[in-house]
């Protein structure tokens, strides 16, 4: 009893800890005094406009978690029904401590910025570090506490399926919001009217801004939110049948490990002025990953008297830590694809798309290797737990790469309060370095979120398979080829509504950017007040009402194959979406990813630089990438677990 006592301390120990690094630097970044009263206005107009969409967001989803916590309370019994609401609550919870930093954090790195690099890049960071040390603080200890208090896996998986529809959500709604917002303002502020980006003469500039924190700060957050859990639920489940106790309790001891090696991390993120701030955010995931190997390896020799899972998990981390770099390979300005996306600019928009498609398409190869690696591997040393045990250990580390990539619409944010508060040119290119430095590292978490969809969804899949009692999946049953087809069409159907929507939200943007320009006296010479307010509203009303139809599909559809159908079939709709969502994820969001980059090297003087018809031609690239790296395809790892984790719970209900 001891002994038991000392894991449990071990596992809330680590999550106290990450919550109390989340709270210390919280106060650092509140501390922080800014010397400049526009910079401070613009900031304090930015987090009001984000902070009043998501009262909006969560107060449009709280009828849902009310009306699904009284269905799985009548069918599946309290337990469960508790543990969505605490998973549901839990994810709400990271997303807006998060929101609330960043949106602090901004002014003061455009600030900072004016005295260096180096002080920039820390602000910015550690304003990162909030939103990372929040979400696996919160995960582990809200895994831990619902298992605790209803010590039944089959109840706690509801935990994940509340982090899941909330994450779903935020990410559909925040992306249709950022997306409306930033293609708004820079196909009429940018190609039409030929101002620059972030130019306080813009009537969406605001939104724009408001539009990267709930996109990639909230939605993001939420996403590797429910990653983490889920991964930490599906090994716990697959782990309790095949090693009982040790293997209910080492996936919780695994991200126990990973948060202290991010802690680690943290202290290698350094840039001198003049050096590159993407090698100061990769010596931080890296070491971050060394430490959580050299961890793992002793947990695992302690708790088992063997190596044997150390391999599956080193597995999981590398491939992690590898898939960010192909994905840094393929959408960074620093490698030959983005370049030759910026290249293909000169001859106009259309070979601009095109390039950037296929650069997206080729991005798909080196992922799916890795994470077929990562399976394989896990699977030598650990069988279907070991697969487990891979996605735990590409997500144990996500306290760093959360860290790193809600850098980005800091700095992002931070640019623009530069050029509205007329700073110093100085400042602005600092903070544009670390602007596209930012494209890349929200790239990168992408693909780190995708791979570990992959891993999990497939740990969830064999939970599944076991609480309905399937020995196995015949392709050659129709019911099971029907349902293997409608799994392989959702994330298609899915993306086409999450884009139509950005269009849709889009249109009516432009049309109103047009007419602010159009009647309002003055605004482009700079004595006219833009109605930015206006903007504000269609992008928040938008993204709440388009949200709806994706984020209820990825519920409704795997119910009704179960019920109509039966257990198998929808094991094959399950496996059919794992398969074409991954695959359209990392295609979507590494060409989105790599089309802006390709915008910004124009943008820094190459092929004719800002005003060209290849910086033309670049902007309208931008546009098409824009929903699919920050709407369609960061949601698509959402929706293959989504779907995964309702199958799992409803499971007694699909006999």
């Amino acid at each position: 009893m001891e002994g038991l006592s000392s894991l449990y301390a071990g596992i809330a120990g680590a999550a106290a800890i990450a919550l109390i690094y989340a709270v210390f630097a919280a106060a650092r970044i509140n501390s922080y005094v800014v010397e400049n009263a526009r910079v401070k206005e613009l900031s304090s107009i930015i987090q009001s406009g984000a902070m009043a969409f998501l009262y909006r967001e969560y107060k449009s989803l709280l009828i849902f978690v009310v009306v699904v916590a009284a269905l799985l309370a009548y069918y599946l019994g309290v337990p469960s029904a508790a543990c969505f609401v605490a998973g549901a609550l839990c994810s709400a919870f990271t997303g807006y401590v998060g929101m609330k930093v960043a949106t602090k954090a901004n002014g003061k790195t455009a600030f900072a910025a004016m005295r260096g690099m180096n002080e920039a890049l820390g602000v910015a960071f550690r304003g990162g570090s909030v939103m990372g040390m929040t979400v696996v603080g919160v995960g582990l200890l809200g895994v831990f506490a619902a298992y605790l208090v209803f010590k039944d896996i089959a109840a706690i998986t509801a935990f994940g399926f509340g982090a899941s529809s909330i994450a779903l959500f935020a990410r559909v709604g925040g992306g249709i919001y950022t997306k409306a917002a930033d293609v708004g303002a820079d196909l009429v502020g940018k190609v039409e009217a030929g101002i620059p980006e972030d130019d306080p003469r813009n009537p969406a500039v605001i939104a724009d801004n408001v539009g990267d924190n709930v996109g990639d700060i909230a939605g993001m957050g939420a996403d590797l939110f429910e990653s983490y859990v889920n991964s930490i639920l599906a090994a716990m489940a697959v782990g309790f049948v095949s090693k009982e106790f040790n293997g209910l309790v080492y996936p919780l001891l695994l991200c126990a490990v990973g948060i202290l090696a991010a802690l680690l991390g943290t202290f290698f993120v350094r840039v001198k002025d003049g050096g590159n701030p993407q090698n100061a955010l990769n010596m931080g995931l890296y070491t971050t990953g060394i430490f959580m190997a050299i961890g793992t390896f002793f947990l695992t020799r302690w708790l088992f008297g063997d190596i044997e899972l150390f391999w599956s998990v080193v597995a999981g981390v590398a491939c992690g830590v590898i898939i960010g770099k192909i994905t840094e390979m393929y959408t960074s300005a620093d490698y030959s694809p983005t370049r030759e996306i910026a290249a293909a600019s000169v001859t106009g928009t259309a070979t601009n798309i095109l390039a950037g498609i296929s650069v997206g398409m080729k991005s798909t190869v080196g992922p799916v290797i890795f994470i077929c690696v990562a399976t394989l591997v896990g699977y030598r040393f650990g069988g279907m737990f070991g697969i487990a045990c891979s996605a735990v250990g590409m997500l144990s580390i996500t306290g760093m790469v959360l860290s790193v990539d809600a850098y980005g619409p800091i700095s992002d944010n931070a640019g623009g309060i530069a050029e509205m508060a007329g700073l110093p040119e100085n400042v602005r290119s600092i903070t544009d370095r670390l602007d596209a430095v930012g494209n890349t590292t929200a790239a990168v978490g992408k693909g780190l979120a995708i791979g570990s969809a992959a891993l999990t969804a497939l740990a969830l899949f064999v939970s599944y398979a076991t609480a309905t009692k399937l020995a196995n999946i015949d392709l050659m049953e129709p019911k099971v080829m029907v349902g293997l087809f409608i799994g392989g069409v959702l994330p298609f159907v899915f993306s086409a509504l999450s884009i139509q929507a950005v269009s849709r939200a889009a249109e009516r943007m432009i049309e109103e950017v047009r007419r602010q320009f159009r009647e309002i006296p003055g605004i482009m010479e700079g004595k006219g007040r833009p109605e930015y307010e206006k903007c504000v509203d269609i992008s928040t009303a938008a993204a709440l009402k388009e949200m709806v139809v994706p984020g209820m599909m990825a519920v409704i559809v795997p119910i009704v194959v179960g019920l109509s159908l039966g257990a198998a079939a929808l094991g094959g709709l399950l496996g059919g979406s794992i398969v074409t969502g991954v695959m359209m994820a990392i295609f979507m969001s590494n060409s989105g990813g790599a089309w802006d980059n390709a915008k910004k090297y124009i943008e820094s003087g190459k092929h004719g630089g800002k005003g060209s018809s290849a910086h033309a031609a670049a902007v309208n690239g931008d546009t098409v990438g824009d929903p699919f790296k920050d709407t369609a395809g960061p949601s698509l790892n959402i929706l293959i677990k989504l779907m995964t984790v309702v199958s799992l719970v409803l499971a007694p209900l699909f006999h």
